[in-house]
């Protein structure tokens, strides 16, 4: 199976159905980005009501066995994931509330400045805050991922060093293969590597190049640069694939309650239409090409199976349940 540690957007039964079709057995569903507690029990509540309605094909995981069984069973699994802390609304106490609701994996912030760290969009990073450092020891507690793919890097630097778990990089490049400010540097990479996490590797366009994007054996030597960098051990996929997603909804990422200009996503040209999706995956049931894009390039089977689903599911054995 393929355990893709992002995905975006507005899901339905079609798309869930995309995946399956596609090879996926497990997919990390993005449940907020600027969104405040109220407003994220909202999205986690919909979500809920949608796999509720698609148990035939869809079942919510919380564990990493969770993950094994319902892939085995030929349906899919649903992680939920926020991409900023937000959700906590500034309280310590609400990162132990959220695992209790499924959230199993959590970025510090997304792209801008909050109470915990500095997104990768600040001209000035002033590292992991106070509040940051609680906020990290609680959700090793409480079994959620610490995901650092939008944050800057000595924010990255900081949390990685603070977090007594393995974290993940859900889905950027290397910046040494494709310069960017999205993308993690070496230094990184090995932090990440030593402390024993994973990054995903994406398919979006504005993070990974036109280049890449020409075709499947691209992608799979990009994956390959970033092994060299990290080891085998240490890379996965994390597609960003986004569904549905409207002007409205490119708006709330670019901007959220912060701003009234469109300043902070990955384009070069700020724009609310989808980035331009890659030559080999035009849609989520194409999503199987990606190991044959990893063959091609020369990883043998085992090294197939750790990136397209066992680092993952090592890291999600080690980090989703409460220590």
């Amino acid at each position: 199976m393929i355990v893709d540690a992002l995905q975006c957007g507005n899901f339905d039964r079609a798309v869930f159905e995309a995946l399956l079709s596609g090879g996926a057995g497990c997919v990390t569903v993005t449940c907020g980005f600027y969104e405040g507690p109220l407003e994220t029990m909202d999205i986690i509540g919909k979500m809920l009501d949608l796999v509720r309605e698609n148990s035939d094909i869809v079942e919510v995981a919380r564990t990493a066995d969770d993950v094994r069984r319902i892939s085995d069973s030929g349906r899919l699994a649903v992680v939920l994931g926020s991409q900023n802390s937000d959700c906590l609304g500034n309280r310590i106490n609400f990162v132990e509330l959220f695992a209790a609701m499924g959230l199993r994996v959590m970025q510090l912030t997304y792209n801008i400045q909050n109470p915990l760290a500095t997104g990768c969009y600040e001209p000035n990073d002033s590292g992991l805050t106070t509040f940051g450092r609680e906020v990290i020891a609680e959700m090793n507690r409480a079994g959620i991922l610490l995901d650092l793919s939008h944050v800057g890097s000595r924010s990255t630097l900081d949390a990685i060093k603070a977090s007594s778990m393995p974290v993940a990089v859900t889905h950027a490049s290397a910046d040494s293969v494709y310069k960017h400010k999205r993308n993690k540097s070496d230094e990184i990479l090995h932090a990440l590597r030593d402390t024993g996490g994973v990054i995903g590797c994406p398919t979006y366009r504005h993070i990974i190049g036109d280049e890449v994007c020409k075709s499947i054996e691209n992608w799979g030597n990009m994956v390959g640069r970033i092994v060299d960098i990290i080891g085998i051990d240490h890379v996965g996929i994390g597609t960003d694939l986004s569904h549905n997603v409207t002007e409205e909804g490119y708006l709330w990422m670019y901007k959220g309650y912060h701003t009234r200009f469109i300043q902070f996503g990955a384009p070069k040209v700020p724009s609310l239409k989808p980035a331009e999706p890659p030559a080999f995956l035009k849609g989520p049931g194409e999503i199987g090409i990606l190991k044959e894009g990893l063959r091609l390039t020369g990883f043998n089977d085992e090294e197939v199976e750790k990136i397209a689903s066992g680092n993952w599911l090592r890291v999600y054995g080690q980090t989703f349940m409460p220590s």
